[in-house]
């Protein structure tokens, strides 16, 4: 099969059964889907979900948080990972928001990535769901299930993946693209045990045509990614 061809399965099996698909972190605004992201490295977002209610309550913006001392901030973030730094991170950035741009979330890549714990992913997811831009956050799942269904070849990093998918996605999806592959690995094409016999990619998917379809002693009606998460909820 070629690449193109794979591509454009891929692309017209998700607009089908996800035209509109959403990040699963909590905000309101910017500052909270800032704020949200930088919490969910290496953490999962139902943990940075259950942290954000009582954080954006005593901290809604970014002078709140600017003017907070660690003290206040890291014991309300203290079950997420790695909660010392986020918190540094936090404080750090809602002061240059507030010093440099004038309490407004930047609308750039370039500019994201000047934030302390902001890193070329979050600023990918922030400018891709906020703004719509064409711009691909990478992550472990969109970095694995685009190996293993044969988008990327032979990337060893996440921006060469990257590149990759921006290349053959249309920029009209990319901003979509994301959110398709996320919630794929995370509820379908898992790390340890996917679930192949219901994934509605078996037909161009390379993982699935070389290693699993010879596993799998019965194949059933591939589910919808809004069916899987029911069914996982």
């Amino acid at each position: 099969m070629k690449r193109q061809e794979r591509y454009a399965y891929v692309l017209n099996w998700f607009q089908e059964h996800m035209p509109e698909p959403e990040t699963e972190l909590h905000y309101n605004n910017p500052y909270e889907l800032l704020v949200a992201v930088i919490l969910s490295a290496q953490c999962t977002d139902k943990r940075v979900n259950s942290v954000t209610p009582e954080l954006f309550r005593q901290f809604p913006d970014p002078y709140t948080m600017a003017a907070a001392s660690f003290e206040q901030v890291e014991p309300l973030i203290r079950s997420v990972s790695f909660a010392n730094n986020k918190t540094r991170h936090l404080l750090g950035m809602a002061k240059m928001l507030v010093e440099t741009y004038q309490g407004e979330v930047p609308h750039t890549v370039e500019e994201l990535q000047k934030l302390p714990g902001v890193g070329r992913k979050t600023a990918n997811v922030i400018t891709s769901v906020i703004h719509k831009q064409p711009n691909m956050a990478v992550d472990t799942h969109v970095f694995r299930v685009a190996a293993r269904i044969g988008l990327s070849l032979r990337a060893k990093t996440p921006l060469e993946t990257e590149k990759q998918l921006v290349q053959h996605i249309p920029s009209e999806l990319i901003h979509k693209a994301h959110h398709w592959l996320i919630l794929h690995g995370r509820y379908i094409c898992q790390a340890r045990k996917p679930k192949c016999e219901i994934c509605g990619l078996r037909p161009v998917c390379a993982y699935y045509q070389k290693t699993m379809r010879y596993h799998i002693e019965e194949e059933k009606e591939p589910l919808t990614p809004d069916q899987v998460k029911r069914l996982l909820s």
